[in-house]
Parts: C-alpha cells; structure tokens; sequence
C-alpha cells in the first residue's frame, strides 16, 4: 500500500540552516530525538504537536567559553557516537587546522566538550561524512573510520592510542559502511569489517565501472616493525563482493549502501548490501561475517604462488610489529582474495527492481518478529520509503511511505524500535513516521493479514500495532485463519451513497469509471455485464474509459480486487443514458458484482 502524509502519521520539523545533519540521536524516551550540528545541537519532541519546533543549543568546545582571540573556535561536528553511560556523548569537530575530539553530555542545558583522558589520544586528519565506529575499553577508546577518494590514504583509519591507517596506493574507493565483529569467546579476534566501491581501472566496453569490496582489519593490529608497514596495517584483506542470478545473467556491480543485523554468535551477523547496476535495477544481497571470515582465511591470495601464501598470517596476531621481515614483504604485495564473497547460501538477490533504492536500514528487533524475520526500510531517490519484509525464502514489499510534501533526497533514516517510529531527513526536514499505522490496512480481518506487516495484528475487532496473541501469517498472507472472524469483504468506496449509487449520463458522452487502488499486489477488474476488464492502475486509482455512451453501456458497473483468491467489492454503481427516468433500471446485475466475489472466495 502506498501512504502519502496525508494518509498516515507522519509529524515534521524543519531542520535550521539548509545543513544535512551529521548524526541522529535517538533519546531513551520515545518521541524525542537529539540531532547534531554542523555547529549546534537541536532537540525534538514529537509527542504533541503536528509540527515540531527544536530547541536549539550551541555546543561549547573546550577552551572556547571566554572565545578567546587566539583560538579559533569555529569548530564543525564530523563524528558524534553515543557512549556507555547515560547521555554521553563522544564528539570531534574540526576548524580546518586541527581535530578535536571529546566528551559532551547531551542533558546539559549548555552542553560543553570537554576531553577526557579516555579520549585524549584520539585526534588528527578525521574526514568529515565518513563511516566510523567507536571502541571503548576500561582505560581508553579508539575511533576506527574510513577515508574515500583517490588521494593517499584512502581506506581504514585508527585513531588512538596506536594509531594505525592504509600503506599507500593509488585506487580510488568509496566507503559506504563500517561494522565491529567482536568475539566474546576470543577478544584477540575482534575484527572491524568496511564495505567499498572501487573505480574500475578495466575501462574496457564490457566492463563494470564499480567492484564491490569488503575488507578486514585486526583491532590488536599496531603495524609493523619499523621500516616494513610501520603505522600501516598488517593484517588488511580484500575480498570481492558477488551480487547477481548466474541463471538470468543478473549482475550488480556499485555497492550503494549496507545495513547491519547483529546476532548473538558474531558468524551469524547479517550483512544486507544495496546494489545498483547500469541499467538502473536496485537489488539488495545478504552475506554473513561467517561466509566472510571462511574467505580471508581459505581464499588463495590474488597473483600469489601457493608456497607464499603459507607463512602469511590469516589470524590476528598478539603483536603485530614482531611479524618476520620476510612475511611482511609478501603482506606488502598483495592483500586481495582470489575467492569472492557469495551471498548466504549462495543465494540469488532477496529482491531487485527497477527501483532507485539510495539506503538501506534494518531493523530485527527480536520481541517483534521470530530470527528469519528482518524488516528493511529502503529510501528512493525521490525521497519515499519502502518497507520490505524479508522471511526464509523471499522479500516481501509491504508498503511505500511518501513522508514529504515534493521530491528530496533522504539523508539518514533511523528506527526507534520499541515505539516503531521511524525518523528521516532530508537537507530541509526531519520527519517522523509511524511505521504502525496498522488501521491504513482495513477494517477487516483478512485485510490485516493479507499486508503481512510483521508492526500489525488482528487482535479480534481491529487491526492494532500490539502483536502480542493477535493473528498474523507473515510467510503467505494466508488469510484462511480469520475462519469465525466477522467477514467484512465487501466495503463500497468512492461513490456518493446516494439512491442505488446511479449516474445519469448523456448519449455518446466520454465518462472515467474511478475505483480507489489499496494493495498493490491485488488484481483489480470491472465488471458489467457479462464482460470483465482488468484494470491498469494510474497513481492511487483504477479508471475505465466508457468512450461513448449508448444503450450498451447501461447498467451495473463494479470494481473487484483479488488478492491471493480472497475478493472484495470496492465499487458499485448504476450507469443509466439522459434520456431515462433515474431509477427505472432494475437489473439483477446490481448483484452481479457480489455474487462473483462471494463464489471466488467459497471456493
């Protein structure tokens, strides 16, 4: 189903400036979100009114509250990460002369930044726009982030206590994601995961411009010995992402985003990567750290004879610099597989479309949905939002959402899980949506299944976001289980109930039949007569032409959806020429309409 923002709840705020935000922050309490600067930070609280005026609040950076004219403090926001403790809040900024990072308390009514000796040593060339993770220790922290363009340094940055990034080369790649797989059972092989495109330098007629890419880094990793790698990575290995259906000769080749799902084992962590290829078809493939990790340990190494690649390393190491000089010459070659990533399974795409999908979001919040089941929200490039349900064997696109007003590009998209609001912003606004709007479904049962919306349940009179015990058949939509439930299939809509829904018209007129489009995976037909046409969907309607009206064209008209075998009624309405008395026509087609439905859905 498709919900503009007339047709569900969607509240908004402008966002100051015309600045995309660096970073939004979701609050404990539902319906209050924090979003950070460039400069200041902007407090939301959507409970109440439709539209939501921030509080706004200048960040106040360390050795700046006297602003001092030796100082400059005209400090952007490039990284906000939420810390362990309650209203923490880790923050670097730049003037473009020198990093700062901090610590920031975000209940604070003048919020100040101050350093703290955790976060002391993190500081230095920071990129603004980047993927970054924060890793905190008892003693420390260290920002790892990625670095995209052609110039030197491109990839993986460690910023902390042992600061480590890429040895040099000359490959442009663009990051699009940065996870932490951290292992409970074995802390010395915590990793760090980055996902890229990179140019292709085959500029061949028949080649992709972009490869998709995955690489790992070591977090015990400190470089190498002096002279060999020193301050560089060690332990860095790339791997070619597949995504595609070798049967149809589906390929895509631009890796656009990736969404995170973390599981309790660290090989069941999920990937779901967004593709696009260059007939402009989005598809969206699911890899596992597990099928990732057998790759960087099993793969041969890409140009490299067998005898070299035994001594190389594929574990990380206790102390990175006391790796023997002979193995970091062959490290120093070479550090992409032969092998490349398959999806899970060796899966085809778990959806593709001729969709221009420019983010993806995952969300598989555990007390709503069973393991197998994750919920995707996709963003268009003409600022809409589907949401796409994944179960064992398919993707399911359960509803579009279009939050604004014209045409934007979606910035960020975040989920508060408990209270299934989702928040979306673009360059001029901040919108929240609530992805439960299970009442948009229908009045029925079987209306409220048939969406297969893993937010919505019927709970016995309607259809309600609390699931608890409520019916639900997320794999099929298999709406056979509302037997005993009041059956509500036949609701007339989009017509004046006036006497027997009649229109008079007059001889050899053109007339637009309009019958409302609510799930776009039913079949819609007209019925009149004995003639039955199926109807093509133009927007939110479903028209039929009467090109001219004559005696033939009287009579009962009816518009009937199909969904999965169950039928229903959306309109009903008589067609009579001028030249009659209104009401003289009495046709048993009046019935003809229901009685089809009613057969279709006994059977």
């Amino acid at each position: 189903m498709t919900f503009t923002a007339k047709e569900t709840a969607v509240k908004r705020s402008p966002l100051p400036g015309q600045h995309v935000p660096v970073r939004i922050l979701l609050n404990e309490q539902p319906d209050t979100v924090t979003v950070a600067g460039p400069t200041h930070l902007y407090s939301y609280n959507f409970q109440y009114p439709q539209e939501v005026t921030p509080v706004k609040r200048k960040l106040l950076w360390h050795g700046c509250a006297d602003s001092a004219p030796q100082k400059d403090c005209n400090y952007r926001i490039t990284v906000v990460h939420k810390r362990k403790e309650a209203d923490m809040v880790f923050v670097c900024g730049t003037n473009g002369q020198e990093m700062l990072c901090c610590d920031m308390n975000l209940s604070e009514k003048l919020p100040t930044c101050i350093p703290s000796k955790k976060v002391q040593s993190i500081y230095g060339g920071i990129k603004e726009g980047e993927s970054s993770a924060l890793v905190e220790s008892a003693e420390s922290a260290d920002l790892y982030i990625t670095h995209s363009g052609s110039q030197e340094y491109v990839g993986i940055h460690k910023f902390g206590k042992d600061r480590v990034g890429p040895a040099n080369h000359n490959k442009e790649q663009h990051y699009v994601g940065l996870m932490l797989s951290r292992q409970r059972d074995n802390p010395s092989q915590d990793k760090v995961y980055a996902f890229y495109k990179e140019k292709n330098r085959d500029t061949g007629f028949h080649s992709d411009m972009w490869l998709p890419f995955v690489t790992q880094v070591c977090m015990s990793d400190t470089g190498g010995p002096k002279n060999n790698l020193q301050f560089s990575w060690t332990s860095q290995m790339n791997a070619r992402l597949f995504c595609g259906d070798s049967s149809s000769r589906q390929h895509f080749s631009e890796l656009v985003d990736v969404a995170t799902v973390h599981a309790d084992w660290w090989q069941d962590t999920r990937i779901y990567a967004l593709f696009r290829n260059e007939w402009g078809m989005s598809a969206v493939c699911v890899y596992t750290i597990k099928d990732i990790d057998s790759i960087f340990k099993n793969s041969p190494f890409k140009g490299f004879s067998s005898y070299n690649q035994k001594s190389r390393p594929r574990e990380c190491v206790p102390d990175s610099t006391k790796i023997p000089v002979d193995i970091m010459r062959v490290i120093e070659k070479t550090s992409e597989m032969e092998d490349w990533v398959q999806p899970v399974n060796k899966s085809a795409p778990l959806l593709f479309n001729h969709h221009n999908y420019t983010h993806i979001y995952a969300d598989s919040s555990q007390q709503k949905r069973s393991d197998h089941d994750t919920v995707l929200f996709l963003s268009l490039n003409n600022g809409g939002i589907h949401k796409v349900m994944q179960t064992k064997s398919q993707a399911f696109v359960i509803a579009e959402y279009r939050p604004f007003d014209s045409q934007t590009h979606i910035q960020n998209i975040i989920l508060h899980a408990s209270s299934s609001k989702l928040y979306v912003s673009s360059r001029s606004e901040l919108v929240q949506v609530d992805v439960a709007n299970c009442a948009k479904y229908g009045d029925s049962c079987q209306d409220c299944v048939l969406a297969r919306d893993p937010y919505c349940g019927w709970n016995g009179t309607h259809c309600t976001p609390e699931t608890q015990g409520t019916l639900q058949d997320l794999a099929t939509g298999d709406y056979t289980i509302c037997n005993g439930e009041p059956e509500k299939a036949f609701r007339y809509s989009g017509v004046a109930h006036r006497a027997e829904n009649s229109i008079t018209l007059p001889s050899q007129s053109k007339y637009f039949l309009q019958c409302p489009v609510s799930s776009h995976h039913a079949q819609y037909t007209w019925h009149h007569n004995e003639r039955s046409t199926s109807c093509r969907s133009k927007d939110q309607e479903c028209l039929f032409l009467i090109n001219s009206m004559s005696p033939e064209e009287v009579g009962t008209y009816c518009c009937v959806s199909e969904e999965l075998g169950y039928s229903k009624v959306l309109v009903k309405l008589n067609l009579e020429l001028e030249s009659r008395a209104t009401g003289r026509l009495s046709s048993p087609l009046v019935w003809v309409c229901l009685m089809a439905a009613l057969i279709k859905n006994l059977s």
